[in-house]
């Protein structure tokens, strides 16, 4: 669907409205992981039979996957970054169209002034 003109600026400022929204989202969900990081790595501060680094690492990894909230944070995370991708898509794409629709204006209007100039030089 073609816009006129003067629907552009509206539509670019609601497309980055809607990439500026999913980027909160996108805030949100990266907060609540990292809540979710800390209570598991809280969970393994506090094992004692824990060895090294090496353990502690892989006894936090287990930690999360065993969390449902953490996996479904993360789905959310991915479903958003591909949503932004797609709205910051869109935004570019209603930006390169209200160029080009400048650009068709001007061609139009310059043309309509070559005629009138070339009407008046034989005198019509």
């Amino acid at each position: 669907m073609k816009l006129s003109l003067s629907q552009y600026p509206g539509a670019i400022a609601q497309a980055c409205q809607a990439v500026n929204e999913i980027e909160h989202q996108i805030a949100e969900v990266r907060q609540h992981i990292a809540r979710l990081e800390g209570n598991a790595d809280m969970v393994v501060a506090f094992e004692a039979n824990l060895k090294n680094d090496n353990q502690r690492r892989a006894r936090r990894f287990e930690v999360l996957q065993v969390n449902t909230e953490y996996q479904r944070a993360y789905d959310a995370l991915n479903r958003l970054t591909t949503e932004k991708a797609n709205a910051a898509a869109r935004l570019e794409h209603l930006r390169n169209e209200f160029s080009v629709a400048k650009l068709e204006t001007r061609l139009a209007i310059a043309q309509k002034l070559i005629g009138i100039d070339a009407r008046e030089l034989v005198g019509l």
